[in-house]
């Protein structure tokens, strides 16, 4: 399969259509992607470029593309290639996040799981487990639900040990059971693994054969299973969407309107493509966690997450916590810097916010000859829950959220949410892991 390859000159030559798309320059492939729609995601690097497009996007000479007919092809040709060609930018946006794999264990009643890093994920004192892994896939969200459809058309366990009466995955259709023939069973995950290889095509024909051979020997419950499973796989290719056009148009459209109303608040042209939000979740000062949350034009980039485990220990305080938590955050310029930060809390947050950022431009500026470098200059802005009261370094008094326009306080709103989900979810991993600690 091969790349149809257009200048950057003829972007409107790319088809609008789901696909496979390459950012290459005159030596090597630097960064593949997919799409439900090629021309406007290509055209987004370019026109709406993030700080990450920012690290490559002058070396890039040409764009390749490869149709795809359904959404999931382009999932499964996007971790084909990846594996294939390992961009180099593909690889250094992950940062310390892993890709997706789909593991397959090779026991007698084989497990299918998810993980992000290819070694056995479930432990066996009685013996080695052996597991055959299938990846790298980028997108995790899009992976799940391209299983949960396949499951359908193959079912299989997601757990070693299984009770004797049926679970609410085999009423579904959805699991084997307790004891199932383990030959049958083989053969549903080595079709299973196919298609997630890329192969769908050829399973969709042995499909085919293998029912038309049970017809022909008379084994008429055998060759009905093969029809329904043909058909359930040729509906899933034909009719699921995983990356939704409309809402990606929505999105897009809602988020272009939100960021004209930032601008005019801050008083800047400047794009807010990249904003993140911070939050503590504490118990009294115990288990102190930050979050660090990225939204990239409009839209969680969830692998850019962050979180931290508060250093300063007794008793609670918010407003030093906060300096730390955007302080050792700034110490990271790889991950690039946001246009906007938004502080959970108010004035006093938004006081700490602001002293760790002027540590760090006292840093840049004696780094560099103009004493000035505007790369590094960051809004700020603090959010209080109790009242939805937005403060401002430049204007005396908070911004109620209830008086702005509804496409920005609801993207504020769902950032602010995002924020303070992502910062309890830790901290109480951290309690869990404390109190088990304190057990033995």
């Amino acid at each position: 399969m091969r790349f149809g390859y257009v200048p950057i000159s003829r972007i409107n030559k790319i088809p609008s259509n789901a696909g496979v798309y390459v950012l290459k320059s005159s030596q090597e492939i630097l960064y593949i992607g997919k799409a439900a729609n090629l021309r406007d995601r290509v055209r987004n690097h370019f026109k709406q470029s993030s700080y990450r497009d920012n690290l490559f996007i002058n070396q890039v000479s040409k764009i390749g593309y490869i149709e795809t007919p359904t959404d999931i092809d382009a999932l499964l040709l996007e971790s084909e290639l990846i594996k294939q060609y390992q961009p180099k930018y593909n690889v250094m946006w992950r940062d310390d996040k892993k890709y997706f794999y789909v593991a397959i264990t090779k026991d007698t009643i084989p497990v299918v799981y998810l993980t992000h890093q290819p070694v056995p994920k479930l432990k066996v004192k009685s013996e080695k487990l052996k597991v055959g892994f299938i990846g790298p896939f980028v997108d995790g969200k899009a992976l799940k639900r391209t299983l949960r459809l396949l499951r359908r058309a193959f079912p299989y366990r997601t757990a070693r040990t299984h009770p004797k009466i049926p679970c609410s995955y085999c009423q579904l259709g959805l699991c084997p059971g307790f004891r199932p023939d383990a030959n049958l069973y083989q053969k549903n995950l080595q079709k299973l693994t196919a298609v997630l290889q890329g192969k769908r095509i050829s399973v969709l024909r042995a499909l085919q054969k293998d029912m038309e051979n049970a017809a022909q020997q008379q084994e008429f419950e055998m060759a009905a299973r093969l029809r329904d499973q043909f058909f359930s796989l040729s509906r899933i290719f034909e009719h699921a969407s995983l990356f939704s056009r409309r809402d990606e148009g929505l999105a897009e459209k809602n988020y272009s309107e939100a960021e004209k109303v930032l601008q005019n608040i801050f008083r800047t042209k400047k794009s807010f493509s990249r904003i993140e939000a911070y939050d503590i979740s504490n118990i009294q000062g115990a288990q102190a966690t930050g979050s660090m949350i990225v939204f990239a034009d409009g839209v969680p980039a969830r692998d850019l997450y962050r979180k931290f485990k508060i250093r300063i220990a007794g008793k609670p305080n918010d407003f030093a916590m906060m300096q730390e938590l955007v302080s050792r955050r700034l110490l990271h310029p790889e991950w690039g810097y946001p246009n906007l930060m938004i502080i959970d809390g108010g004035k006093p947050q938004l006081s700490a916010a602001m002293a760790a950022c002027k540590i760090l431009r006292r840093s840049r500026e004696s780094s560099t000859r103009s004493g000035q470098d505007a790369k590094y200059k960051i809004q700020i802005a603090a959010l209080a829950k109790r009242h939805n009261e937005l403060f401002l370094r430049s204007v005396p008094e908070p911004l109620l959220l209830k008086n702005l326009p509804a496409v920005l306080r609801n993207l504020i709103l769902h950032i602010r949410d995002e924020a303070h989900r992502f910062a309890i979810s830790y901290h109480r991993i951290l309690r869990r892991v404390d109190l088990l600690g304190k057990k033995k």
